[in-house]
């Protein structure tokens, strides 16, 4: 156990060291880079400009149909809970031995008898 220890040791400082040997040649190349500005807003911008200039583009109201995607995809979150749902009940039906049928029949010949 000791010993590898001293492996996991000694790969941690090499890949330390080849880090640091890695950040200290390329520093002076990443100081001597200017700024840009990178915004998602400018990213979104031109996504609706190059959209734009497809034909028909122009008619698209994009409020509308962000409103329709998400209502997809709402939908299918519900039906997926809903499908997951049955698939846990009828685990622990299985798991504790119940079938909904049984209980149905049971409950028949209790009121039978009591009548």
């Amino acid at each position: 156990m000791r010993v590898l220890e001293i492996i996991f040791i000694a790969v941690l400082l090499i890949s330390l060291g080849g880090i640091s040997a890695i950040l200290f040649r390329k520093i002076p190349i990443l100081v001597g880079l200017r700024e840009k500005n990178i915004s998602g807003q400018s990213l979104i911008s031109k996504i609706k400009r190059g959209i734009k200039k497809l034909p028909g583009a122009g008619k698209i109201d994009y409020d509308l149909y962000l409103q329709k995607m998400l209502s997809r995809i709402r939908v299918l979150t519900m039906k997926t809970e809903s499908k997951t749902g049955n698939w846990l009940e009828r685990l622990r039906q299985k798991r504790n031995g119940h079938n909904g049928a049984d209980e149905y029949w049971e409950e028949l010949k209790k009121i039978k008898k009591g009548e």
